[in-house]
């Protein structure tokens, strides 16, 4: 693939320097080999090998150990910025010499992701830029993306903005950006990326996001630069790639991971079992994906609109986001076949392939995140729930009782560890 990466590696990183103070933040080791050398591997893997890195604050070590790209199989260009120009300034020296969409990236996170999946969906969406977002363990200190269903961006939230409820979309610092954005660069100025140059796109709609539960992670403190320091002992990146095939155990919502109170209505009435904390933790930790796969038919019977849904399913991923966990991914099936309700909507009265006991949610998952279900589980509290992972070919764990199931547990966390010990 025929793409150029351009790395922002100007970073002083001043978190991080009780690790190592003498390097810029890009060249501290990790296993013996610094963070950029990481990036190069994982991007020209994915056949990207043109690169261009902006260096700065002791940029010198960069280019020393670098040099041309030649003795790493790629070839490497350097813009060097005489004083800093904050995150977007030397962009301005593209101007003019990048014909095509390119990788913009942050110099200090460790990443595998599928780039012919990415560039795929911005250049369906046709936007000035795209902004890839992922789900993390600490929400609450990122900026958080609010996206359509269509993946336009609607609105951005940085660390220090007052916030509720939202869903955990994080700006991971990868970006698809398209050359007629580099117009509006006018000289070689101090700029920030996300204030000044992305997020004006939004009222214009043109900046849009990609969703991904593949591996991106900011070494940027101590205590992430061991646990991504622990990953790469374990290969894990590279097995999050969506070019491999993924794991999947897939969580019914209401009476598996919140408390079942009928058909769930009211925000107020959402509350996390207990244990479900500590069981998506495990899952997280482990090399399955959580995903929710959830019937809401109260949508098609008139009696929740698709905003509150939202707001409930952003208070759900708030909640989880506090204690450090996180989904992968969430599907909701929104309609019902029966007719007669006060308020109903009709256009959603129909028999769908989505709702549950029918696989197709499964199916939609799978094909975004290139799972294989066969390898995987679904875990819920109802026959629905078991008779939706035969029909999808998955293995199935019920709170509860089925003969059918292949597994009966007494809640999630209790599921989840017998899950994760046959895999051992």
């Amino acid at each position: 693939m025929s793409v150029l990466a351009v790395v922002m590696a100007g970073g002083k990183g001043t978190r991080i320097a009780s690790v190592n103070s003498d390097l810029p933040k890009p060249m501290i080791p990790l296993l013996g080999k610094p963070v950029l050398q990481y990036t190069i591997e994982a991007l020209s893997r994915e056949g990207v090998k043109d690169f261009i890195f902006v260096i700065g604050y002791l940029g010198e070590k960069i280019q020393d150990y670098f040099g041309d790209g030649h003795d790493f199989g790629v070839n490497i260009s350097y813009i060097v910025e005489k004083e800093p120009l904050g995150t977007a300034g030397a962009l301005y020296y593209l101007k003019g010499k990048v014909e095509e969409d390119f990788l913009l990236v942050n110099g200090d996170i460790v990443f595998d992701i599928n780039v012919q999946r990415l560039m795929y969906n911005h250049r369906k969406n046709k936007s000035l830029a795209t902004i890839v977002t992922h789900p993390n363990g600490h929400p609450h200190d990122s900026g958080v993306i609010f996206a359509d269903k269509y993946g336009v961006v609607t609105k951005w939230l940085n660390r220090e903005d007052e916030r509720l409820w939202y869903r955990n979309r994080v700006n991971a610092g990868i970006h698809v950006i398209s050359p007629k954005l580099l117009d509006e660069f006018t000289e070689a100025k101090k700029t920030d990326l996300d204030r000044d140059v992305l997020r004006p796109l939004i009222a214009k709609g043109e900046l849009s996001c990609y969703d991904t539960p593949e591996y991106i992670k900011d070494m940027g403190t101590p205590e992430r630069y061991k646990e991504v320091e622990n990953d790469l002992r374990f290969h894990r990146p590279e097995s999050r790639n969506l070019s491999h095939k993924q794991k999947a155990i897939f969580l019914d919502r209401d009476g598996t991971i919140n408390k079942y109170v009928g058909f769930l209505t009211n925000i107020d009435d959402f509350e996390l079992l207990p244990g479900v904390v500590e069981a998506i933790r495990k899952i997280n930790e482990s090399d399955y994906l959580a995903i929710v796969v959830t019937n809401q038919p109260q949508i098609a019977r008139g009696e929740l609109t698709f905003e509150e849904l939202d707001e409930i399913h952003a208070k759900m991923e708030t909640l989880l986001g506090k204690e450090g966990v996180y989904l992968d991914g969430l599907y909701f099936c929104p309609h019902h076949p029966d007719r007669g309700f006060p308020g109903e909507r009709p256009e959603l009265k129909v028999d769908c392939p989505c709702r549950k006991p029918k696989p197709g949610m499964l199916l939609k998952a799978s094909a975004a995140y290139n799972i294989a279900l066969g390898e995987s589980w679904i875990v819920g509290d109802t026959a629905l729930d078991v008779e939706t992972g035969i029909n999808g070919g998955l293995r199935t764990a019920i709170l509860g009782k089925d003969e059918r199931a292949d597994m009966e547990a007494k809640d999630l966390l209790e599921a989840v560890n017998r899950i994760l010990k046959k895999e051992e």
